[in-house]
């Protein structure tokens, strides 16, 4: 007889998550600090291009961990899912939905990664665009990416309020991650808000890049910390 999805013990289910979560963090800074940051210039389009052609490869393995990245997500999804779907089902469903969509917004901003890498791969139909407009297209594709992604945070930052939610509501999780992952949340989503409001946000980026890591970089450290030492014990204890 086959066990249904939902059968997994709820610890188990904090394990997939958790595991999944330190995944996300290495694979995470590999693809943004040793990749996009070592061969992007903000300031300088030709000097992205030329990084990019000269390290193509390096992008690639970048893309490849986004992409794993994106994987992942959706297991994260179904594992949490399962987690707290005793605290409220309906809740916790929507909380899953919320990072699949999340994850389908990265996986959309991906194809910007693909377009880039072709447009520095030096295919002969691009000898139609003088050399200015093939930085200015990959500057443009790379801004896209961030974009898309973007948007995708606002999802992301409304599931992670509804674990917290889910967290507050449990009874068996300390209130301080619930609210610590609330406000993490939160932060995301005023970000993307405060991108599309102020025509001045890149003279206050260093702040807003503040309020958006300091709380996220705590709260889901601690929520992965709490997934692998005690997530799903108290669920199976009062089972």
């Amino acid at each position: 007889m086959t066990r249904r999805l939902t059968d997994i013990a709820p610890r188990r289910a904090a394990l997939i998550a958790g595991f999944g979560y330190l995944l996300i963090f290495m694979l995470a800074i590999f693809a943004n600090f040793f990749v996009r940051e070592r061969l992007i210039d903000p300031d300088d389009a030709g000097a992205t291009f030329t990084n990019i052609a000269d390290s193509e490869f390096l992008l690639r393995l970048g893309l490849v961990g986004f992409l794993i990245v994106f994987v992942i997500d959706v297991v994260i999804a179904w594992a949490l899912y399962i987690l707290f779907q005793g605290v409220n089902a309906s809740v916790s469903l929507l909380a899953a939905w919320f990072r699949l969509v999340y994850t389908a917004f990265l996986g959309v901003a991906l194809i910007f990664f693909f377009v880039v890498l072709q447009l520095a791969s030096g295919a002969a139909y691009l000898a139609a665009f003088e050399q200015g407009a093939l930085d200015a297209q990959v500057m443009l594709s790379l801004d896209a990416f961030d974009y898309a992604w973007l948007i995708g945070l606002v999802s992301f930052g409304l599931h992670l309020m509804l674990l917290g939610y889910l967290m507050l509501a449990s009874g068996f999780v300390s209130r301080a991650l619930g609210v610590l992952l609330t406000v993490a949340g939160a932060a995301y989503v005023f970000d993307t808000l405060a991108h599309a409001l102020l025509s001045s946000y890149d003279d206050h980026a260093t702040v807003f890049l503040l309020i958006v890591a300091v709380p996220s970089v705590v709260a889901e450290l601690a929520f992965t910390v709490w997934l692998l030492a005690r997530g799903g014990r108290q669920q199976e204890a009062l089972g």
